[in-house]
C-alpha cells in the first residue's frame, strides 16, 4: 500500500487530497494519514496543508521503480524492476532467475553491490550508493556471434545519456566510459546459451555517480572517477539510470532489427583510443600496436609495429603512455 501510495504522489503534479487517495486505493483517510507518515520516516520530505492534501517536496536518493520510472519512456526495458538495498551481484541475481522471466527489459539495480566485477574477472568497486549498480536481461532473436556487438550498443547509449546530461565523454573499446581520462563507467555482457539458441543476455553497468575523490582506494584514484568529481555538482541517480535505459532501448531495437550502423558511428565518432598507440595483452604478453579505426562489425582495426594488421574482436586492450 505504501508503494501505491508513494506512486500518487509521484504522478500528481500538485497536491493531492487525502480524499481522493482514500478512494482511489479503497482505504480510510486515517490508513492514508499513517501510511504518509510511514513514508515519511523512510526519507521523504511530504507537505500536508488543509484542503490541499499531500505533496512530495524532497525525496531520500534512491534509484528504485518510481523514482526512475518518473523518467523513463520506454516501451518494454525497465517496466520489470526490482531494486535491492544491498545485493552481491545484479549479474549474478537475474542469472538466478532469468528462467522465471519469459519477456526481456527486467532491470535489476542494487544500492550497494557487495561482490561487483568487470571483464575479465577484475573486481569493480561498487560498495556504496552513489553510484549506480545495475543489470538488464535481453533476449534477442540474433546469431550468437553478433552478441558481441551489445556492448557497443550499451556504450554508445551511455555516450548519449551523458551527452544529454551535457557531460562529454569518451569510449574506450569494447566497454568502458571515459571522462577527462579516467573511467567512470564499465559494462559487462554474459551470454547464456545452448548450441546457436541463446537463453538470455545478462547486462551489467557500474556508473559511478556521486561519489568524491576520497571515496576511491589508493589503487584506482589516478585511474578512477565520477560524474560528480568531473561535472562539478551531484546528479539524479535515477534520472541517470532512466536517461541510459532509454537511449539504449532505442539503439536495441535497432541493433534487433540488423542496424549496428548507428551505435558503431557513435562508438567510432568518439573514441578514446583511434589514433592512440596502444598495447594488446595476449597471453600474458604486451605487443605494442595502433589504432586504426572500427570495422562494419564493430572490431578494432589495429596496425602492430611490424606492420601487420589484425581485428580485435574482443580482448584486453590498454592506452600506452608515451
Amino acid at each position: 500500500m505504501k508503494d501505491k501510495i508513494l506512486k500518487l504522489l509521484y504522478d500528481s503534479d500538485d497536491y493531492i487530497s487525502g480524499a481522493k487517495i482514500s478512494e482511489e486505493l479503497g482505504i480510510s483517510r486515517q490508513a492514508v494519514w499513517k501510511h504518509i507518515n510511514t513514508i515519511r520516516k523512510n526519507g521523504y520530505m511530504i507537505e500536508s496543508i488543509n484542503n490541499k492534501g499531500y505533496k512530495i517536496l524532497a525525496r531520500p536518493d534512491l534509484c528504485n521503480k518510481l523514482s526512475v520510472t518518473k523518467y523513463l519512456n520506454t516501451k518494454f526495458l525497465g517496466r520489470q524492476f526490482i531494486h535491492f538495498d544491498e545485493l552481491d551481484s545484479t549479474n549474478a541475481y537475474i542469472k538466478e532467475i532469468a528462467n522465471d522471466y519469459t519477456d526481456e527489459g527486467l532491470v535489476v539495480l542494487t544500492e550497494k553491490q557487495l561482490a561487483g566485477r568487470g571483464r575479465l574477472g577484475k573486481q569493480w568497486f561498487s560498495q556504496n550508493s552513489d553510484g549506480i549498480w545495475m543489470s538488464m536481461m535481453l533476449k534477442p532473436e540474433i546469431s550468437i556471434f553478433e552478441v558481441s556487438k551489445i556492448t557497443q550498443v550499451v556504450a554508445a547509449a551511455m555516450y548519449l545519456a551523458l551527452d544529454e546530461l551535457g557531460i562529454s565523454c569518451k569510449i574506450k573499446w569494447p566497454n568502458d566510459i571515459i571522462i577527462n581520462d579516467k573511467k567512470i563507467c564499465g559494462i559487462l555482457v554474459e551470454m547464456n546459451s545452448e548450441e546457436n539458441h541463446i537463453n538470455y543476455i545478462v547486462v551489467g553497468i557500474g556508473i559511478n555517480v556521486n561519489q568524491n575523490k576520497n571515496d576511491f582506494n589508493s589503487e584506482i584514484t589516478d585511474i578512477a572517477s565520477s560524474l560528480k568529481i568531473e561535472g562539478g555538482k551531484r546528479y539524479d541517480r535515477a534520472e541517470v539510470t532512466a536517461k541510459i535505459l532509454n537511449h539504449f532501448e532505442m539503439l536495441y531495437r535497432e541493433f534487433c532489427k540488423g542496424n549496428f550502423e548507428k551505435s558503431r558511428e557513435i562508438c567510432e565518432k568518439n573514441s578514446y583510443i583511434i589514433g592512440k598507440n596502444i598495447y594488446v595483452i595476449k597471453n600474458g604478453e604486451k605487443i605494442n600496436a595502433t589504432v586504426k579505426g572500427l570495422n562494419e562489425n564493430g572490431e578494432l582495426n589495429i596496425v602492430y609495429e611490424d606492420g601487420q594488421k589484425e581485428n580485435l574482436i574482443y580482448g584486453e586492450v590498454s592506452v600506452r603512455l608515451q
